[in-house]
């Protein structure tokens, strides 16, 4: 291959990694919209900048130091060295792009843990809550699981976009939060519901639209791997929301809208740890099987009484960790151009499914230790809870000084 045709390839593919880092930011307010719709009208906007704030102070901790711990090469196998603060050394236009690609990972995952405790979280809390869980859960396992060094990733286990990462990584985190944070003041027999389900749609359908990029992007390059991802995450999608409605109408005798837009991004969840690891028709077990596993998940809930606001465990946690047990039986190299990789049970592997297991339960054990420990610090020393008077009243209000709807 000449010069020209290298280059070539180079820029396509950082022209790719380029536009799905764009997609996956796009996700965070998509990520707002689907939660702020589910939550009531006077706690609207105070879930809406929960997300936002991510955006905002995430990329600041990875510029400084976040991205060094989670991807210095530090020879360790379970955290990364301080050789990259400050951007040190990244100045090549590949690595540029790649660097901003994984920043709108690291602002996207807290955010996903907001939705556990809406309701009754001060916001100054959560401001201090996110840039520290960063630091000390969200970098360490990204090590772990895609740094050179990293343990899981020399297991060896797959994660192709964040199922263990990120998904079950925040699913945990918001396990533990909720907890210490504790229940809604009435909960369960007071439910609110939610004020706006539109928005809730719509915040799908932005999300399903980027994590086109979630996915495909990270291949880092505009190729097979990319492709067979992208599919892969429309098939799993489609599938998702047709096992949950299945699951809801046999449950309830009915397909609710919200109940629509779970599915799709429980699905979605599911296939992000093996958008490259599997081939197309495979995707459709994957989708199907967390839609309905996550929909009985969510309706366990009730029964043990963990008030988990908008079902973050029972979508990120359990979908992820259902999607990272599922590629141990039908990761397929075969099925993926270009494919390197081990194999699942159903493909003659053996190890991988043992791996994929372990790696999930380390994880989670970390994150939830690690998150409960910040938390109830925060609660010892700052608090982490609005007032009940505040809960009543709403949020919004309160800690931000403005209300969502002017009845003029």
């Amino acid at each position: 291959m000449d010069d020209t045709m290298v280059a070539g390839e180079l820029a396509g593919n950082t022209a790719w990694i380029l536009t799905a880092a764009a997609l996956v930011l796009f996700m965070v307010p998509g990520l707002a919209l689907f939660y702020g719709g589910m939550v009531r009208a006077k706690n609207a906007l105070n879930m809406l900048n929960m997300n936002m704030w991510c955006l905002g102070v995430v990329p600041v901790i990875w510029v400084l130091v976040g991205y060094s711990l989670a991807a210095g090469e530090s020879g360790l196998p379970i955290i990364g060295d301080f050789s990259l603060m400050g951007m040190a050394g990244i100045d090549d236009a590949s690595e540029l792009a790649t660097f901003g690609f994984l920043m709108t990972f690291a602002a996207i995952t807290p955010a996903l843990i907001s939705g556990a405790v809406a309701d009754r979280m001060k916001f100054s809390a959560w401001m201090v809550f996110v840039p520290v869980w960063s630091l000390l859960v969200y970098a360490p396992v990204v090590y772990w699981v895609y740094g050179a060094d990293g343990w899981i990733f020399n297991l060896p286990a797959h994660d192709f976009a964040g199922g263990t990462a990120i998904h079950v990584n925040a699913g945990a985190a918001a396990m533990a939060l909720a907890l210490v944070v504790g229940r809604r003041s009435g909960w369960p027999d007071n439910r609110p519901v939610p004020h706006n389900v539109p928005f809730v749609m719509l915040g799908a359908g932005i999300l399903w639209f980027g994590w086109f990029g979630f996915n495909a992007g990270s291949a880092l390059a505009a190729d097979g791997a990319a492709a067979q991802a992208f599919v892969n995450t429309f098939i799993a999608a489609a599938a998702g929301m047709v096992g949950w409605a299945l699951a809801e109408y046999t449950r309830h005798q009915r397909v609710s809208t919200i109940g629509i837009a779970s599915g799709v991004v429980a699905a979605l969840v599911a296939i992000t740890p093996a958008a490259g690891f599997v081939g197309s028709m495979h995707s459709l077990a994957f989708g199907a099987i967390a839609g309905v596993i996550c929909f009985f998940a969510i309706e366990a809930k009730f029964r043990v009484g963990f008030d988990d606001s908008l079902d973050v465990v029972g979508i990120h946690w359990v979908g992820g960790a259902v999607g990272g047990v599922l590629v141990g039986f039908f990761a397929d190299a075969s099925a993926v151009p270009g494919g390197d990789f081990i194999d699942g049970v159903l493909f003659g592997g053996g190890v991988l499914l043992w791996n994929q297991v372990l790696s999930i339960v380390v994880v989670t054990a970390y994150s939830f230790a690690v998150t409960w420990i910040i938390a109830t610090v925060i609660k010892a020393t700052m608090g982490i809870r609005v007032s009940s008077e505040v809960e009543m009243a709403g949020i919004d209000v309160s800690d931000h000084g403005e209300a969502a709807y002017q009845l003029n």
